[in-house]
């Protein structure tokens, strides 16, 4: 044999070697792949792998953490219960089985609304009667009809349970200045008043089951250009009113434990806001943490500002509690639309020249996949999407400011449509868990949007996002094993792997 064929012997050997290593480390590492695309994949178990000499090896690194996890969700509002009432029996649970259960979306982290919003069906109060400075009058007789029985309706699908904040959007008019639903400021006579609401309403949804985890001070504290109900508060107001009234009063009365969040607005004004609330351990002593909205652009999910407020109080929680695609009619059964760049936001019209890039059209499942995966490679340690349902128009919503939900429904013919935003919301639900840690990992290609978390049960999800017009290949590398997949053109997957020990989480 001459010294070429001894060579090519060798490399062929060596190449047999090679792909034996590769079935070997690839039988010893388990994985199930879920696939949403805008072929019509929806979260969708995905079989086949591939390996091309044009494969994108992204490294996992468990030895590197960075925060823990505290939940995936969306909101309860008035109008989202209102709706499920209107539907029939099987429909109203089909959509919680949908969101809450192990076999679904399996929300974890929720919100709700103190008093009415925008996505209500009229303004109203707990605390109606003026001057009743000890709230005497105080009840949640408004919520009773709707939005408590979804609330339990929905604890009683959850198998593990799920965490609930709750915000409001503004006090009783008659303890503000202007003495009106929209806009003006809390009278400084009313703070202890104010703070006491709090816990009254602590109390009362107590009584019925509902026990939140958190609060937080103000829905939007820079308002909403005066169109639905708000109440303005500057950094210094907030914290002042936290530090001196709402925090001593929730410890007194027995909700030590209720986790209050400040700010939650958009995140170009994260940095003023966090220099306040956490300025000297007293004004800290009673922030768990910071909440945040998108809405200041369609694309950029502010990865400085997000950075800044965890550098700032890199021990508190840092949640994005407010989501969704605004100032748009939901497209009925038209999944090809939520795939295509025509969606536009509440500052397409009106931006300035100077910010009018923040706002071009987009395309609504890469907005929501884009933001969450900005948001947990950037600490945040929670996201919550807006409406859980909205019916055809966008509403009900007594300002008229349409928006789309995840599902949405006709009460009219009793019909039930899932948008792909559902399905991009639970690639992140359900497959990763609360108290999961966010792990490190390198990833090649600047194009391809990559992120991983380790689950207390020591599967480890793999989120990965392709904008591209076309598929890609992937070698996702932990320690000597890895795995090879396929991610199609436009298209995101959740990629779930664990040892031969361990069982992944699929549902």
């Amino acid at each position: 044999m001459n010294c070429q064929s001894k060579k090519n012997k060798e490399a062929n050997d060596q190449g047999n070697t090679n792909k034996e290593v590769s079935r070997e480390a690839q039988q010893s590492l388990k994985v199930a792949i879920y696939e949403t695309s805008a072929k019509g994949n929806k979260l969708s178990k995905i079989t086949e792998s591939t390996a091309t000499d044009s494969v994108i090896k992204i490294k996992l690194k468990p030895e590197e953490k960075f925060q823990k996890i505290t939940g995936f969700g969306g909101a309860f509002t008035e109008s989202s219960a209102y709706l499920l009432n209107k539907l029939g029996k099987a429909n109203r649970e089909k959509i919680l089985k949908a969101y809450f259960s192990e076999e679904g979306a399996n929300y974890s982290l929720t919100r709700t609304h103190i008093n009415s919003c925008d996505f209500s069906l009229s303004n109203y109060s707990y605390a109606a009667t003026p001057d009743d400075i000890e709230l005497k009058n105080f009840t949640i007789k408004e919520d009773m009809d709707d939005l408590i029985p979804m609330i339990k309706d929905a604890q009683k699908i959850s198998k593990e349970g799920f965490k609930i904040i709750a915000s409001p959007w503004t006090a009783p008019p008659w303890m503000k200045d202007n003495n009106k639903w929209v806009g003006g400021k809390l009278l400084p006579k009313y703070r202890d008043t104010w703070a006491l609401f709090f816990s009254k309403y602590l109390t009362e949804y107590k009584k019925q089951g509902i026990e939140m985890w958190g609060i937080t001070v103000e829905n939007e504290p820079h308002g909403n250009g005066n169109n639905w109900e708000s109440m303005l508060y500057t950094p210094k107001e907030m914290t002042d009113f936290v530090q001196d009234f709402l925090g001593p009063k929730l410890e007194k009365d027995g909700y030590g434990d209720i986790k209050i969040l400040g700010y939650d607005q958009n995140r170009a004004g994260l940095q003023e806001w966090v220099d306040e609330m956490f300025r000297d351990e007293k004004s800290s002593k009673y922030f768990h943490g910071t909440a945040i909205h998108w809405y200041e652009s369609t694309y950029d999910y502010f990865p400085k500002a997000l950075q800044y407020a965890h550098k700032k109080a890199p021990d508190k929680y840092l949640i994005q509690t407010e989501a969704c695609v605004d100032a748009e009619v939901p497209k009925w059964k038209d999944d090809a639309w939520y795939w295509r760049k025509e969606a536009t936001d509440w500052g397409w019209d009106w931006a300035s020249k100077e910010e009018k890039y923040l706002h071009p059209k987009y395309v609504p499942t890469y907005r929501y996949a884009r933001d969450i995966i900005g948001c947990l490679n950037n600490h945040v340690d929670g996201w919550i999407d807006w409406n859980m349902v909205l019916d055809k128009q966008g509403g009900p919503n007594w300002f008229k400011n349409w928006c789309v939900a995840p599902v949405i429904v006709d009460p009219k013919s009793d019909e039930v449509y899932f948008t792909p935003l559902y399905y991009v919301m639970a690639h992140f639900s359900k497959f990763i868990r609360p108290d999961a840690v966010r792990i490190g990992y390198d990833n090649p290609d600047a194009k391809l949007m990559v992120t991983a978390t380790q689950n207390p049960d020591g599967t480890i999800a793999v989120v990965v996002l392709n904008q591209e017009p076309m598929a890609k290949n992937l070698s996702i590398q932990l320690g000597e094993k890895q795995v090879n997949v396929r991610i199609d053109a436009q298209a995101m997957q959740t990629i779930i792997l664990s040892n031969e020990s361990n069982s992944p989480n699929n549902g």
